[in-house]
């Protein structure tokens, strides 16, 4: 996958970097780290800019949140609903608890795209139960904007900086990954602890 990565990028240059970003929002497993470090190595090498790299980067990932983002509008709590009643019992949810998040979401929510879009694996589903929590078009562009921008003007710069090292970029943003990976874990082991102690 790596190899025909980087030759789309070469290729096809900012067109070719949107288009995979874009794929990487809809399909997390493609790794962001890879074209974007690349993207700035380029920048080096070619006539690629370090701007047109983040500009064209930022718009795969915009256009892909959005595409995300109706899917969740889509998934409505309606049809949430429906499926809780129907099949809550089995798994011990009520659908009482998905309002309860609905609201956090709906006080939270704002900040929590902004902070997710830096967040591997996150970056992309947040956009989902945006989606479904009807958060407010221009406030989730906004933030997820930010947070996009800040995340690919990071990892393009400092694969131009990096030149011909840039993979050295890609593997410390995999142990941050990783980590992001193990507290994501730890998180969602301790919300099941809390979850049957409130459950009791």
């Amino acid at each position: 996958m790596e190899n025909w990565i980087l030759q789309i990028m070469q290729t096809y240059g900012y067109v070719g970097t949107f288009l995979l970003i874009l794929i990487e929002n809809l399909f997390p497993p493609i790794p962001s780290e890879l074209i974007l470090a690349f993207g700035g190595f380029l920048t080096t090498t070619t006539d690629l800019t370090i701007a047109g790299m983040i500009i064209s980067s930022s718009l795969g990932a915009i256009v892909g949140a959005i595409m995300l983002y109706g899917l969740g509008l889509m998934l409505s709590v309606e049809k949430l609903k429906n499926t809780i009643v129907k099949f809550g019992p089995y798994i011990r949810l009520k659908y009482t608890d998905v309002e309860r998040a609905m609201t956090w979401f709906d006080t939270k929510g704002m900040i929590t795209v902004f902070f997710c879009r830096m967040i591997p694996v996150l970056r992309s589903l947040i956009s989902i139960p945006a989606g479904m929590a009807k958060m407010k078009l221009i406030p989730f562009l906004l933030y997820t904007t930010l947070g996009t921008v800040i995340w690919n003007t990071i990892l393009v710069y400092f694969g131009a900086m990096l030149g011909a090292n840039w993979k050295t970029i890609v593997h410390i943003f995999d142990a941050y990954s990783t980590f992001a990976y193990i507290a994501m874990a730890l998180g969602a082991v301790t919300f099941i602890i809390w979850w049957f102690k409130y459950r009791k």
